[in-house]
């Protein structure tokens, strides 16, 4: 029989992470409303465990906490028992105010990203020692993991990988509005754009960013004339501080 994960929350960030996960462990999933909770059953396409979270006891269970951090501070009126394992993918919100709010034998932090729907997902993962393995095995369900030693560099990773499909995202859109611009079709212009980016992550994997680009750049060419604009618009700069004010903002909300 397959182990019980058991979702807090009901939101977009649990629904990709269930849809990942949901061939592996089998999904209890508790939120206010009903309406809501059969919604995101009906989206799983499978049948899972519904409950109301006022009340809800959580004893021996694995929890994955995904409300808004800023409804952390209810969960201790709302919730009861002491949980086995409790992971949060909550941004900023830290291991002390989790072990405040919610009993449980052990606590870790996640930060998955939006490719978790695919399987895809880069987890970054920090808390207990103890639960290094099982932590690393449940998310690796949903793609790539990677342990951290530090909330500090679990923060840093969110504002890279928990973030990062959403700068990729605006390079994607600017790229293709470029192209179209110059008069091509939108529709080629979106097909082109896909077949570059699912070409580039498999590339990414054997080299390192710098060759990639050296070995595209030819002397006077048509790269290295987009590439010099590029450095022009401030985009290198702006990438930085991006991940710097993500950081930032992590720190935060903690």
């Amino acid at each position: 029989m397959s182990k019980t994960l058991t979702f807090i929350g009901n939101g977009a960030m649990a629904l990709s992470l269930a849809q990942g996960l949901k061939k592996e462990y089998a999904i209890e999933v508790v939120g206010r409303s009903r309406k809501n909770l059969d919604t995101f059953e009906a989206s799983l396409q499978i049948t899972i465990t519904k409950a109301a979270l006022e009340g809800f006891d959580i004893s021996g269970k694995t929890l994955i906490l995904c409300v808004k951090p800023a409804n952390i501070s209810h969960m201790r009126t709302l919730l009861r028992g002491h949980a086995a394992s409790l992971y949060s993918v909550l941004a900023g919100t830290s291991l002390k105010t989790l072990q405040h709010h919610i009993d449980a034998d052990a606590y870790i932090r996640a930060m998955p990203n939006l490719a978790a729907t695919l399987g895809k997902s880069m987890t970054t993962l920090t808390g207990e020692t103890c639960r290094r393995e099982e932590a690393c095995a449940l998310f690796s369900s949903i793609g790539s993991t990677l342990w951290l030693d530090s909330e500090k560099e679990l923060d840093i990773a969110t504002a890279l990988a928990g973030s990062g499909p959403a700068y990729l995202a605006l390079v994607a859109e600017a790229l293709t509005d470029g192209a179209v611009k110059q008069g091509l079709k939108r529709d080629d212009a979106m097909t082109l754009m896909r077949g570059l980016f699912e070409g580039f992550g498999s590339l990414i994997q054997q080299q390192h960013p710098a060759l990639l680009k050296d070995r595209v750049m030819s002397p006077g060419g048509t790269t290295a004339a987009g590439y010099a604009a590029l450095e022009k618009a401030a985009v290198r700069q702006g990438c930085m501080a991006a991940v710097e004010q993500a950081y930032s903002q992590a720190k935060l909300l903690s």
